[in-house]
Parts: structure tokens; sequence; C-alpha cells
């Protein structure tokens, strides 16, 4: 692991003993290996512990990790033969958002998700992961290539926000992630949702109108980041956590008012500390999800789905 957050400064100081340990082990002859053990142990009980009590604001950390798996990294832990389709048909190729057919548990099913860099080459290639209004029109342009074949369409969502850029605006950004939320609502094929980071504002919800909305742990879901939320109330981006508290953004938060289907597991100490296992945990519950959907026909779906994204919020006189 190459990043550690400011809340696991003792995390950090854990395993760089383990570590020093190890590498005296293998140059003297004296036996660490159950010194390593009982620190490894105790490793373990602390990660247990600082991720059982995370704040918001430390979710929002965690969902924002550099490590973090992004959506090519799960396309290639949970499906094969994935090909790439790329541009919207229009004006150009938005590479802030995968799109493509694979194989899923025997399937064909059609991918589409955000996607940040982990360089700073990469992420400025990516646009950090916030699409333009081409990047949505891409991705509806899979989803109706889906429908027409009748394959299932997977979603990964993880985006700070569609880009607010006046190139972006200019070509038709609200009116691409409307038509999408319009186009995903009829959609004729079972939709199902994974947050795996960032599910920021409009820019996440251009591609998260489904059947089932999954959504790990660590990841969090909003219509502002904490730090625009805190700059529009209080005119200070400091108060960033006290914001983060407030808007309930956690999927334990999103579980209980309704807004998601399930709070997906990830390993110990985050989806960043063991990959593999994160897309194993992630494939399995979207496999339990997809095998329900499928056994439905397609006004059910969209009966089904009308009613619950309609059954979303609390209305008061």
């Amino acid at each position: 692991m190459s990043a550690y957050l400011s809340f696991e400064k003792h995390i950090r100081e854990l395993e760089n003993k383990i570590s020093e340990l190890k590498t005296i082990g293998q140059g003297s002859q004296v036996d660490l290996e159950e010194d390593v053990r009982k620190l490894q142990k105790k490793l373990k009980r602390l990660l247990r512990d600082t991720y059982a009590n995370l704040s918001p604001w430390q979710r929002v950390q965690v969902a924002r990790h550099p490590m973090r798996p992004y959506t090519l990294d799960y396309i290639r832990e949970m499906t094969t033969d994935f090909v790439e389709l790329r541009g919207d048909r229009r004006f150009a190729d938005d590479k802030a958002i995968i799109a493509g057919m694979a194989r899923f548990e025997g399937m064909t099913v059609a991918i589409i998700g955000h996607q940040k860099g982990r360089t700073t080459k990469e992420n400025i290639e990516r646009n950090f992961g916030m699409p333009h209004p081409e990047g949505y029109r891409k991705a509806l342009r899979i989803m109706k290539l889906a429908e027409k074949f009748g394959f299932p369409v997977l979603t990964f969502v993880d985006t700070p926000g569609a880009f607010p850029g006046i190139g972006a605006e200019e070509r038709g950004q609200a009116e691409a992630i409307g038509h999408n939320l319009y186009e995903m609502s009829i959609l004729k094929v079972p939709i199902v949702v994974s947050i795996t980071g960032e599910g920021g504002s409009g820019g996440a919800l251009g591609i998260s109108i489904g059947d089932r909305l999954l959504m790990q742990e660590n990841a969090v879901y909003a219509v502002i980041s904490p730090e625009g939320c805190a700059s529009i109330l209080w005119r200070d981006t400091e108060k960033a956590p006290v914001a983060a508290e407030a808007m309930r953004l956690t999927a334990q938060h999103l579980f209980e008012l309704g807004v998601i289907d399930e709070i997906v597991k990830e390993p110990l100490g985050g989806a960043h500390r063991d990959p593999k296992r994160a897309a194993s945990i992630l494939r399995r519950a979207i496999r339990r999800h997809l095998s329900e959907l499928m056994k439905k026909d397609p006004d059910q779906l969209i009966e089904e789905r009308h009613k619950k994204w309609r059954a979303m919020g609390v209305f008061g006189e």
C-alpha cells in the first residue's frame, strides 16, 4: 500500500514495524516469526476497530483513496472477453467513462463505468473521472445496444461529478444527463448499479438509474461533495467534515433511507487493501441480484423500476 489516510497513523506505524521485523529476520539467524504473528494479529484488530467506527468524512476519504479499484480493475477481475466500445457518434470519445461488452458469469453483459487515473498523466487523460456530455451519450448508446440484443447492463459509479466546464455546458451536459435518466427508466433489460467510490451529483446519477443499487460499504453517494456543501452553507471548505455528517451520504445512511438495496462488504481496511477480494465480494452480489432480475419480463422490470424510484424521498405539506 502506497498511501495512508490521515486517520491511519497507528496503522502505518504498526505496518512499518512488521516490515522492519521481517527484514531483520531475513538478514539474521534470530527467529522473529512469533513476534511478527503477534503484531499481525494486533494489526488486524486495529484495522477492524478503526474501520468499524469511521465518521462520514473518513468514509469520504476512503472512497477517494488513490489505490481504490476502479471500473477497469473490476472488469479485469469479474469478466472475460471485454470489448471496449468508444465514441458517442456525435462529437468524441470521453475517456472518463468506460463502456463495452463482456462475459459475466456465462452471459453477455454491457458494462459502463466511470474511470479515474492513478498518475497525474492518467488523471488528465481521464479528466479525473468527470465525464463530458459525450461520455453520457456514449453510455446511452451502449445501453440501447444492450437493449436491442437483450443484454443486461452493469454500471460502476465513481465520480466527483460531471465536468462543469464551459465546453461541456455548451455541448449539453444537463441535457445529456437528463436524457439518460429518462432512457434508463424505460430500458427493457435489467440494470444493476454498483456505487464503488464517489457517487457525486448528476454525474453519478447519469448512469445509476437501475433496478438494483448496490453500494460498497466505504463508498459515498450525494447530491454534492462535502466541500461544495460547506462552501455554500458556511463559505468555508474546512467545514467539510461537518457537512459530511449532515448530508447522510454513507452506505449505512442511504440503506436506512431506502435509496440503495444492499451494502456490499469490503475487505478489512477497505477495498484498496485487497482489490481482488473486493471484486470477488462485489461480483457475488451482482450475480445474485442479476439472477433474480433476469427472470422478469421487460414490462415487470420497468414497472418495478418506476415504483422503486418514485418511492424515494419524503414528502410533506
